[in-house]
């Protein structure tokens, strides 16, 4: 079963969690707080969907050294970072970095919520093309050497018969590769192709 999405918060404040807590609830969000960016750290699971939102200033882990962490997984959910005023600069930094938004303390409830909401759609688009990235990946693995070699080829608008000649074969077995490279990809059409080549960078 698909997991419901939540709102992570990480903030040394206590009250600021709390509120954030109660905000969230309110409109029937799941949330899970943290006083630190180690305590996070220490639960952290790249299968969680969600959002995060973290303070940008806190002792040990900062908000910036907890989002350059996260940006070495595969996948983390969408930041929006909260400062007090003296940290407008740090947090146009972590927007720069990635981050969907910064939020200055003491903030507008609906226009966290706004973002809160932005994000999880961001998190659940990133979710889902990684998903489809991960199948397409697999299909090519099952691919021999010969046929990914005929699919660069073919990816690449070369006809049978000039693929036939390249490669040192006959027209009749590119054909076959050609075949089977479309079924191992579950590729419908050669535009399906392309698109799944794309993914896989085997176009530049």
């Amino acid at each position: 079963m698909n997991q419901e999405p939540s709102v992570f918060i990480v903030d040394d404040d206590e009250q600021v969690r709390s509120a954030l807590t109660l905000l969230m609830e309110s409109v029937g969000l799941n949330s899970e707080s943290f006083s630190s960016g180690q305590e996070y750290l220490d639960q952290f699971d790249t299968s969680k969907p969600g959002c995060l939102i973290l303070d940008v200033r806190m002792p040990g882990i900062s908000g910036l050294d907890l989002q350059a962490r996260l940006s070495a997984e595969k996948i983390h959910p969408p930041i929006i970072i909260i400062t007090g005023h003296g940290d407008v600069p740090m947090a146009v930094r972590a927007v720069t970095a990635g981050a969907v938004d910064f939020i200055e303390k003491p903030f507008n409830n609906q226009s966290m919520l706004d973002n809160v909401h932005r994000a999880i759609e961001q998190d659940a688009k990133q979710r889902g093309e990684s998903s489809r990235l991960e199948e397409i990946e697999s299909h090519y693995d099952e691919l021999t050497p010969r046929e990914k070699e005929v699919l660069l080829y073919v990816i690449e608008g070369k006809r049978n018969k000039i693929i036939a000649s390249e490669m040192n074969i006959s027209q009749s077995t590119v054909e076959a590769h050609r075949s089977k490279v479309m079924e191992k990809m579950a590729a419908n059409t050669l535009s399906d192709l392309m698109r799944m080549a794309l993914l896989l960078k085997l176009i530049t």
